[in-house]
């Protein structure tokens, strides 16, 4: 298991089918970090066409509840472990007697449950209040602490290359999610992890690009997160360079999603070839980590995330701001020079009839698209002239929850 590149031949991935958990999200989107409710059918449906996508192009992808159900089905060690996961979720309020009570029920009847449920009861977290009683039979309320809505975004909650570093998520709703990838990594691959735990750090902010590797900061990694990180072990490039997500200058910055990680508006599709928004590019200070002998890094210069790649022989593809507030550059790699990349027209209008932006955004937006006469990513003259090999798909309602194809897949060997 090793990632050195971007653009390294992907040949095995984690992902999560999103299930009931998301339920919670339609009716709250923006509590749940969401940009717009969607149709879960068609989402659950685009999700799977970008699972048989992969699997067309040779890569083994495996669904994180199958992986964990399958090991408690066939292993009666990991089935312990994920029962006595479960009992310390699973919360119960009440008088005293009825709280010790139904402990130890659970305690008693859990061997019982079957592996799906309890898989279903890690993302779900239920809560069970037995406070009422009703004509002298207890009542219960059942509560879902934090339905882990978000975890179908499987690239966020750590970074491969040398190791497996799991990260420190920012935001409240998404914490629980590296407890349960640490412990599919390490109780089922048998990969030791190391963890960041002073600062955030999200794998959507984390590029390797073969001598070099970037981390992005600013909404949801910090610095801290980013110095944990290089001083984690896990990467062992020669350089390490820290970039500042910006926003564009007409923004208040209150639109997360432009510079929420790296990858919403920064992707590499190949060896020496960039795509992003050269407006944020130029405008992303960096500053440049250079390892000694002994393995220490060391700050070496600053300069702007487009000068640096500039710097290393990249040429650019450049996208409009209808293209990048539509996911384009959150395509996945499959190998040197070719992508699988979601349908921007599509996506770009979808938000616009959802009314998603504000009233100035909407007209720089409008204005980029009427510019472009319908030839948006990846279907731009820019990327026709580039040789890029396109699969493209539509993930349009799936990316409601604010992320494409790179956000969902948690690639873990490239070779």
């Amino acid at each position: 298991m090793e990632i050195k590149s971007e653009w390294g031949r992907l040949s095995k991935v984690i992902m999560h089918r999103p299930g009931t958990e998301i339920t919670y999200a339609m009716l709250a989107p923006k509590p749940f970090l969401f940009e717009r409710p969607f149709n879960y059918s068609i989402a659950s449906k685009e999700h799977q066409s970008l699972e048989n996508v992969l699997k067309e192009n040779g890569v083994h992808v495996d669904l994180l509840e199958n992986l964990i159900v399958d090991e408690a089905e066939n292993k009666r060690s990991f089935r312990k472990k994920l029962e006595e996961k479960i009992m310390s979720l699973v919360s119960f309020y009440g008088t005293k007697d009825s709280v010790e009570i139904a402990k130890n029920d659970m305690v008693k009847n859990i061997r019982y449950v079957d592996s799906l449920s309890l898989f279903q009861a890690l993302i779900m977290e239920p809560s069970i209040d037995l406070k009422e009683y009703v004509a002298g039979i207890q009542y219960p309320r059942v509560y879902s602490n934090l339905p882990l809505a978000n975890l179908y975004f499987m690239r966020d909650q750590q970074a491969i290359s040398s190791g497996v570093l799991i990260g420190n998520m920012k935001m409240q709703q998404r914490r629980k999610e590296t407890d349960i990838t640490s412990f599919v990594f390490q109780e089922i691959l048998g990969i030791k992890t190391k963890k960041i735990i002073r600062g955030f750090f999200e794998g959507g902010d984390f590029m390797p690009a073969g001598d070099f590797c970037l981390i992005g900061t600013g909404n949801r990694t910090d610095e801290t997160g980013a110095m944990e990180a290089i001083n984690s072990g896990v990467f062992d490039f020669p350089r390490i360079v820290i970039v500042s997500n910006p926003l564009y200058d007409f923004m208040d910055g209150h639109d997360i999603m432009v510079n929420m990680h790296l990858d919403t508006y920064f992707n590499i599709p190949a060896k020496g070839i960039a795509i992003t928004s050269v407006v944020l590019a130029k405008s992303a200070t960096s500053r440049i980590y250079a390892r000694n002998s002994n393995g220490d890094y060391s700050l070496e210069s600053s300069t702007t995330l487009y000068n640096f790649m500039k710097g290393e022989g990249y040429e650019f593809i450049d996208l409009g701001i209808s293209e990048q507030l539509s996911y384009s550059s959150n395509f996945l790699t499959l190998s040197d020079g070719k992508i699988i990349a979601i349908d921007s027209s599509k996506v770009i209008h979808k938000l616009l009839a959802e009314d998603v932006f504000d009233a100035g955004t909407r007209h720089k937006i409008l204005k980029d698209m009427e510019m472009r006469k319908g030839k948006m990513f990846p279907e731009s003259d820019a990327m026709l002239r580039s040789g890029i090999d396109v699969i493209k798909i539509d993930l349009s309602e799936i990316t409601g929850g604010y992320g494409g194809a790179h956000c969902m897949t948690s690639a873990i060997s490239r070779t």
